[in-house]
């Protein structure tokens, strides 16, 4: 009796101690099987970013998530999540996610350093810059270094620019109300919508155009 007894709390000691494992995996706890699920959906993201993050140009341009600030991945990844940024494709990719893969997923991109995609054209590279470092007053368009910091690279809710994929950066301002805009209080998008009204088509080109060659 004591043997079967004692069987029993060991067998009663083990199920605790998986149902302990798989709560702490659930709220961050990197255990084995949390890594497979990181690794798993880190390689289903780069199917379409690239296998450095590097972004990919394709008939849709997909940007480039290698540098980006964690802050910002996390607050875009949960933006597509609440249906405050549409794109049908992330919805269905962030429809799966945990909410403690979240920051994992960013800090791995966070971490990669690939160089720029390239292949932008270059003639109005020069107009690009003055976009980015003196704005357009007489348009009411701001200096973007005043946000995204001297070297393109942002900050927290900030995101990098420098190095992005030439045409998803056309894309995304140009488009910008009808994907975004609609902001909260972590995610700073709306604050775009005036920017992106003010510029004409050939100076959201200018300054995609810039940026994408930023290291």
């Amino acid at each position: 009796m004591k043997v079967m007894r004692l069987r029993s709390a060991l067998q009663t000691a083990g199920l605790a101690l998986v149902f302990l494992v798989a709560g702490r995996a659930d709220n961050g706890f990197a255990g084995p099987a949390s890594n497979q699920q990181i690794q798993a959906k880190l390689t289903y993201c780069k199917t379409c970013h690239g296998l450095s993050g590097q972004g990919f140009r394709g008939y849709f341009p997909i940007p480039r998530l290698a540098g980006q600030q964690t802050q910002y991945i996390e607050n875009q990844l949960r933006a597509f999540i609440e249906h405050r940024r549409t794109n049908p494709v992330m919805l269905n990719v962030t429809h799966g996610l945990r909410p403690w893969m979240i920051p994992v997923l960013a800090g791995q991109f966070k971490n990669l350093h690939p160089g720029p995609l390239g292949g932008a054209p270059k003639a109005s590279i020069a107009f690009g810059r003055k976009i980015f470092e003196e704005g357009l007053p007489d348009s009411n368009v701001p200096a973007c270094f005043a946000c995204h910091g001297p070297d393109a690279k942002g900050h927290n809710e900030i995101p990098r620019l420098a190095g992005q994929v030439y045409w998803y950066t056309v894309k995304a301002l140009t488009s910008w109300t009808k994907e975004r805009g609609h902001g909260s209080a972590k995610d700073l998008s709306a604050i775009m919508v005036p920017t992106t009204h003010n510029l004409t088509h050939s100076e959201v080109e200018a300054v995609a155009a810039y940026l994408s060659y930023l290291k």
